[in-house]
């Protein structure tokens, strides 16, 4: 793996091996992809202040701030996006915000469009929204000072990659964070189709029909007759039986796109990773049963702005090491200390 220097920055980028290792019972990546969900239900909670924000076509998210005791002054404000039915109550965002209290660094947990309760628009959030995530990185420069940093997860990483090379060097915008995330989409989806990972898909599918059922229930509420023959037409092909057809039948026609290929086409992270300006820590695991190694990127297609580290093991948004009795996350020491890393180098010297 080569490393290479910028001149801008003190930290170095390329492809890296991963220093990461599983816990010995947890090597599995189905494990690792599993143990979080099962093992941290309980223990995890935080204080957060919720706030509504008006997108600019007229819908609304919800943003869950979390400001700890001992707030650093010099420090960024670090906005936390979720993945694919997920919610600023998934553990790995509260893992997230809670680690870095500790370091007193503020952060941001936003719920995509729909993912808590429907939203007003028919569209929801897919691999490309990064137009919802200006608008709250706009809000958030708005009404606060400090520069921002973002981090997501999964299908919140594509969204984060698309945000970062379009933010370009906007000068609030410190660094960016994205954790496995589908690089390529159209592989993902096969990858999805087969073997063990099926659970997955089916265990997702689930959960978005429901979300969109939901949906469909609020606009019957609203009388709102032309949502409904949209979401109609979407929703006859249910249940969907795999990404590649709820992406092509509901997904697509609902946000814009010709179809599934379109989708795919434009969304896909890898086009995006030349044009990111500003220091990105990309964390992917060769064993993720939601990839092939097929998503990873050539060097020579990353922006000289790119930390790409690669983990042998990890599975999907998993990385536990420590032992079963004593689980070590890893991404939420890894994330902070690469966070604090960028607040040293921006330092005034």
């Amino acid at each position: 793996m080569s490393k290479h220097h910028h001149p801008q920055q003190s930290f170095p980028t390329g492809f890296f091996h991963s220093p990461f290792h599983p816990a010995k019972a947890l090597k599995n990546a189905h494990l690792q992809t599993l143990f979080a969900s099962v093992h941290r239900r309980k223990p995890l909670s935080i204080k957060r202040e919720r706030e509504t924000i008006l997108l600019s076509d007229g819908d609304h998210l919800f943003l869950d701030f979390h400001y700890p005791n001992q707030e650093k002054n010099n420090s960024p404000l670090v906005l936390v996006i979720h993945g694919l039915s997920g919610s600023s109550d998934s553990h790995y965002v509260i893992g997230l915000q809670k680690s870095l209290a500790i370091q007193g660094i503020p952060s941001v947990a936003m719920n995509c469009r729909g993912s808590i309760q429907a939203n007003h628009a028919v569209r929801a959030y897919h691999a490309g929204a990064s137009d919802d995530v200006r608008d709250v990185f706009s809000y958030l420069t708005e009404h606060q000072v400090r520069p921002v940093i973002i981090v997501g997860y999964s299908l919140g990483g594509s969204m984060t990659l698309k945000t970062l090379s379009e933010l370009g060097k906007h000068p609030r915008l410190l660094a960016g964070v994205a954790v496995s995330t589908p690089l390529e989409l159209a592989p993902c989806a096969n990858r999805l189709d087969a073997g063990v990972s099926i659970i997955y898909r089916q265990h997702l599918l689930n959960g978005l029909h429901e979300l969109w059922q939901k949906k469909y229930q609020h606009f019957l509420a609203q009388h709102d007759t032309v949502a409904l023959q949209r979401l109609d037409n979407a929703l006859q092909h249910a249940p969907f039986k795999s990404f590649w057809q709820f992406d092509d039948l509901l997904m697509a026609p609902l946000h814009g796109f010709a179809n599934v290929d379109d989708y795919y086409q434009r969304c896909r992270p890898n086009q995006f990773l030349g044009n990111i300006q500003v220091p990105t820590l990309v964390i992917h695991a060769l064993d993720d049963p939601f990839m092939s190694v097929d998503v990873i990127p050539a060097e020579h297609t990353l922006s000289p702005f790119i930390h790409f580290e690669l983990a042998k093991h990890g599975g999907h948004v998993g990385f536990i090491g420590g032992s079963l009795q004593q689980p070590e996350y890893y991404l939420e020491k890894r994330i902070p200390e690469f966070i604090q890393t960028i607040i040293d180098i921006d330092k005034p010297h």
